[in-house]
């Protein structure tokens, strides 16, 4: 039995099999129509979410199984005082792979210690995101042909923002990549981000201006200011808008730059980008779905000719 909870969990090449599963999926929905008949998907999501967990129970819904779970700890056990390791015991009994969003970093580690069937860490606090940032990924690789030979700006909220945390250790894997780091001093990427970079000799800037460094980049992560990971409003309010991506601003950017975002997005992006053929955010809220289809076959070991 194997349990998700890292993007480093899956090897490159193993990356390169699912991702390739994950295209498959996309070309020919049909032949994956029935495979998970029988099987039951529980989402136990402590923390509120939208995409994460609809795309997780679209995911299974389309392999033709079940979905069963809570959208709020308040709404569980958990409310009563039920630890993680009990829930997931009991969780077992129910159903055949788990999907677990919890606000506390490592929590979903402690229930696959515990668990009789796959675990997949759907976000732990401000610590990892996996399926987030394999649906990057796939997004970048699928309309890219590749994932070697990029300079990536991710811009907003680097310090809390796990989606940022991950992908950039999930690319660090990569050959010849370059990073550009774009935010306010106060929302910096975390040193051990920086350090592991500087010890794989993979080159980063640390910058504050969004429109300096727009020409220079193949792909644009934009993220929100996270509300929900502030101490205290003032320095939420002084900071969210920090950053706002134009239509104006996408002049200055190349013409096959991609811009992604993990969503929800708030006013980091204006809206008269959307139609944009380079903004693919919503694009990338789909290829979520087949990323987490491929996933959920892959841990439930289930093949198809």
């Amino acid at each position: 039995m194997r349990h998700l909870m890292n993007p480093l969990d899956f090897s490159v090449e193993e990356l390169d099999q699912l991702f390739d599963l994950a295209n498959d999926i996309e070309k020919h929905p049909d032949k994956y129509a029935h495979t998970c008949e029988g099987k039951k998907l529980a989402t136990c999501f402590y923390e509120p979410s939208t995409r994460t967990r609809l795309s997780f129970e679209a995911a299974m819904m389309n392999l033709g199984g079940k979905v069963l779970g809570f959208a709020d700890a308040s709404n569980s056990s958990a409310s009563k005082g039920e630890s993680v390791s009990d829930t997931i015991r009991v969780v077992s009994c129910y159903a055949d792979i788990c999907a677990m969003r919890h606000p506390k970093e490592g929590a979903p580690i402690v229930a696959a210690e515990k668990s009789r069937i796959p675990v997949i860490n759907a976000g732990d606090g401000g610590h990892q995101h996996p399926t987030q940032t394999y649906a990057d990924l796939l997004t970048i690789r699928s309309l890219k042909g590749h994932l070697n030979n990029l300079t990536i700006g991710l811009c907003g909220d680097l310090k809390f923002g796990r989606t940022v945390h991950s992908l950039v250790n999930a690319l660090s894997r990569y050959d010849n990549l370059r990073f550009i780091f774009i935010s306010p001093t106060e929302l910096r990427v975390p040193d051990y981000i920086t350090e592991m970079l500087r010890e794989k000799n993979i080159p980063y800037e640390e910058v504050i201006r969004l429109e300096d460094k727009l020409p220079e980049l193949d792909v644009l992560y934009m993220t929100r200011v996270q509300k929900e990971r502030f101490f205290n409003e003032e320095d939420y309010v002084r900071l969210k808008d920090f950053y706002i991506l134009t239509a104006k601003k996408m002049n200055l950017a190349p013409p096959d730059m991609l811009v992604l975002h993990p969503l929800p997005r708030v006013n980091e992006i204006s809206v008269d980008v959307d139609d944009d053929p380079r903004a693919v955010y919503f694009k990338q809220a789909q290829y979520a779905v087949y990323v987490r289809m491929a996933l959920i076959l892959t841990l439930l070991n289930i093949h198809v000719d």
